[in-house]
């Protein structure tokens, strides 16, 4: 007998099982006719899963698993939909993403004129002086360009007329650069004689006069007088932050960095039971107490049942392609004598790195031009060496890996550190990024994630978020096909890099978990791990390539439960 349980109409159906044979050692719950894709090399594929508590106690096919069902096993019939182990975010911002939500989100915007409106329409019926914050503009995506523009960036003055009663700042999608208006660089305090702060830039004018460009830690100059956040604010955007992972796929997520607030916001969530997604989190490296605090107490590994791990530190060298902030050992190819920033001293990354390593940490920084990665391969290497007790597991990453000289390319591999990608950004640089690079260097050295596999470095995959939206399908897609989300171009950029439907699933889920030290226990469908799933509707390992983007997401399920279901 049984009696079955609408949970999506035409999608999925709960089965309650009474049977008088009952087996000796039933599951809790059974997920069945399935289109499983393990990503255990020992069994590829299934169709069913049994779960006792949020473990995985059985795989296989559906007799196999059905075996496991009893008088109080729940059962959810797939109907045939494709599953995955849950997807691994391995890099992402998870405040900012749910700050993104609260703020004015420009990331769609397709023309200055357009987040002038967007920016005047939230200026509406806010008391004046009340500051307009907003993120995700990128000039370089915009259809039509600014008629004011220095150094390719547009000015001020527009938005200072049309919204001149309230400070405005406006990061870029890269997070490396800002745009303020008249008002907020008044209360900032920023004049013509302002000096650029080292690691950044203040853009001005043929006259000298700011333009409202904040250029990587020049930004601070503005960000030091916009109003603290609160713990009302920061509580919705974590929770808004978490509901957009999961309707994304996003089963766990890599957080590239927190400070104090942020890890005990995270600890409260997850104190209450309201984490949802599995959270592993870097220390900011450039908060030194924060670090000596940790450094004393040592890493926090599977907090709340494995939905909290601090272990590893987030260091930056350099800083983004879009703003020519990425350090490069060669000029700019589209502005002669600029060779990028390098934000963080590169002393203070060094010290950082010993001592992280000493102190049982892992190491993640942030490197997107060619000489930031040299620079801090260098500094693992002689970190490596002078602790070579400490570093025979170290799982060293390299965060964005984006261009790197082609001499470097084999040292990710024989120094066993991880390059942690975000396939997406191809997708959305790389029509401008070769103006910056030119061909010789985009060819040899960027994005060039076959390379990096076939040398034998794990690469694990993301999209940074907010820079991009956290979607694993778009990052999925880049990967390969190397278009632009329109399809552009034909074959892709540089199709020798194209990772393979099998490699591209790894990033997203066992190499992920290994880029953590939690391949033990997620990252594929096995006996024993915990239970994080996927659902998709249509197979994304065997559609064709011009219908992988309408892949959605029907399901999410952490720990054995349904979190998240997409409604028809």
């Amino acid at each position: 007998m049984y009696m079955l349980k609408l949970i999506l109409p035409g999608l999925f159906f709960v089965i309650v099982f009474c049977s008088c044979t009952e087996h000796a050692d039933p599951a809790d719950k059974i997920i069945t006719n399935a289109n499983i894709y393990t990503v255990n090399e020992t069994q590829p594929r299934a169709q069913a899963v049994a779960l006792r508590a949020d473990t995985i106690m059985a795989v296989g096919s559906v007799e196999e698993v059905m075996a496991f069902s009893g008088e109080t096993t729940e059962v959810i019939d797939l109907g045939g939909k494709t599953m995955t182990p849950g997807l691994i975010e391995s890099h992402a911002h998870i405040m900012g993403m749910g700050y993104n939500q609260l703020n004015v989100d420009l990331m769609y915007v397709q023309s200055y004129d357009e987040l002038i409106n967007m920016v005047s329409e939230a200026s509406e019926g806010v008391p004046e002086g009340t500051w307009i914050l907003g993120r995700g503009w990128h000039q370089d995506k915009w259809e039509t360009q600014s008629e004011r523009r220095v150094k390719g960036f547009p000015t001020h003055h527009s938005l200072s007329e049309a919204v001149p009663d309230h400070p405005v700042y406006l990061s870029h999608a890269s997070g490396h650069a800002g745009l303020a208006n008249a008002k907020a660089m008044e209360i900032a305090g920023v004049t013509k004689g302002s000096e650029n702060p080292d690691g950044g830039e203040i853009f001005k004018d043929v006259s000298g006069n700011p333009t409202g460009i904040f250029n990587e830690t020049a930004q601070g100059l503005i960000r030091r007088v916009v109003p603290a956040q609160n713990e009302e604010t920061d509580t919705k955007a974590l929770e808004l932050a978490i509901a957009y992972a999961l309707e994304n796929g996003i089963t766990s997520l890599q957080n590239a960095g927190a400070d104090f607030k942020d890890i005990k916001l995270f600890k409260k969530f997850g104190e209450e039971g309201k984490m949802g997604i599995r959270l592993w989190t870097m220390l900011s490296g450039r908060n030194d107490s924060l670090l000596n605090v940790y450094y004393a107490s040592g890493p926090e590994i599977g907090l709340y049942d494995n939905f909290l791990t601090v272990r590893s530190i987030k260091l930056y060298a350099d800083g983004a392609l879009g703003s020519r902030g990425a350090w490069l050992l060669e000029e700019y190819t589209d502005a002669p004598g600029v060779h990028g920033h390098n934000v963080m001293p590169m002393e203070d990354i060094r010290r950082v790195t010993f001592d992280g390593l000493e102190n049982g940490f892992q190491v993640c920084t942030h490197a997107i031009g060619d000489r930031a990665n040299r620079e801090v391969l260098d500094i693992y290497e002689a970190a490596f060496e002078a602790f070579p007790d400490k570093a025979t597991d170290h799982r060293f990453r390299v965060e964005h890996a984006q261009h790197i000289d082609p001499e470097d390319i084999p040292r990710f591999s024989e120094l066993d550190v991880i390059a942690s990608v975000q396939a997406i950004h191809m997708s959305s640089d790389r029509p401008w990024a070769i103006f910056r690079l030119g061909e010789r260097r985009i060819v040899n050295g960027a994005y060039v994630w076959r390379t990096l596999i076939e040398s034998g470095a794990v690469v694990i995959n993301g999209t940074d978020a907010p820079v991009e939206p956290v979607s694993a399908i778009a990052s999925f897609y880049a990967s390969v096909t190397r278009q632009t989300l329109k399809g552009t171009p034909e074959g892709g950029y540089e199709p020798a890099q194209k990772m393979s439907r099998e490699q591209a699933l790894k990033t997203y889920t066992l190499w992920a978990a290994y880029g953590a030290f939690e391949e033990d226990i997620k990252g594929s469908i096995e006996v024993g791990k915990l239970a994080d799933f996927t659902v998709y509707n249509q197979d994304l390992m065997t559609v064709p390539d011009d219908q992988l983007l309408d892949t959605q997401i029907d399901m999410t399920i952490v720990g054995g439960e349904v979190l998240f279901e997409r409604s028809e």
